[in-house]
């Protein structure tokens, strides 16, 4: 059995999370099997959005900590294997947003600790209405530092240190509203909803949204004046392509665009 699933379906690739013993953790061989897939997906062509999903009974419930307390045996009391986690789980969270592709959390049950870190590191996200939400190391005495990264892009800085602090969950709603999450769904319509988010994005020219995603994520690094010098060459080079002029050519002449790619 596969620790993580892919089934390609209409040029969208469908990623689940499988292990429901283990509330999808983060483990080594997690972040392996994201890490290997994402670096795949992100060279195929043929695949022009991703749908991240868990399986059993929550979405991901972050790192392994039975792992993490074995990693204490080595003689350095874990220090190496720590940072090695650390930075290969920094790693995989970077690579969703480095491939060219919109990855969509679909998220259900609880998604804590490094596993809400990847609902905010995902370009969209959305989640049944019964999903909790929770950045709750400090609960047992382990600040959610590196999840901090993701949650403070996507939140208020007030509301992310009141759920860094205090390690209380949070409802769909409510992430909804804060803008962790795109929109809460019926539990019965997750799938659907998403899927049909995915599809909208199948449709769009993909050379568009691979440059824009980019951009995306160059810009929000910059000062207010670099960001828009940086936005209008990334313009100019969207205009220059051929399929961006077919689109408006054929906005114009109120005909469907002939896209070659």
């Amino acid at each position: 059995m596969a620790i993580l699933e892919r089934h390609d379906k209409d040029a969208v690739a469908h990623l689940r999370l499988n292990a429901p013993e283990r509330l999808n953790a983060l483990s080594d061989e997690m972040l392996g099997a994201l890490q290997d897939t994402l670096d795949r997906i992100g060279e195929d062509r043929t695949v022009r959005a991703v749908v991240l999903s868990g399986a059993g009974k929550a979405f991901c419930a972050g790192h392994d900590l039975k792992q993490m307390t074995a990693g204490r045996q080595n003689e350095d009391g874990g220090k190496a294997y720590f940072k090695d986690l650390f930075d290969r789980c920094a790693r995989m969270m970077m690579t969703v947003q480095a491939i060219p592709q919109p990855v969509i959390a679909q998220v259900h049950g609880i998604a804590t600790a490094a596993g809400c870190q990847l609902v905010a590191t995902c370009d969209l996200a959305i989640a049944a209405e019964d999903t909790r939400f929770g950045v709750n190391g400090v609960n047992i005495g382990l600040f959610c530092s590196t999840p901090m990264v993701a949650l403070t892009r996507n939140i208020p800085r007030k509301h992310a240190f009141e759920m860094l602090t205090t390690g209380e969950f949070i409802g769909a709603a409510r992430a909804a509203e804060l803008g962790l999450i795109n929109r809460a769904v019926p539990a019965d319509k997750l799938a659907d909803e998403t899927n049909a988010l995915a599809q909208t994005l199948t449709q769009k020219l993909g050379t568009a949204v691979k440059i824009g995603k980019r951009a995306f994520y160059e810009q929000l690094q910059m000062p207010l004046d670099q960001a828009y010098a940086h936005t209008g060459s990334v313009m100019v080079e969207n205009m220059l392509h051929r399929d961006t002029e077919e689109g408006i050519a054929a906005f114009i002449e109120k005909r469907p665009p002939d896209w070659r790619q």
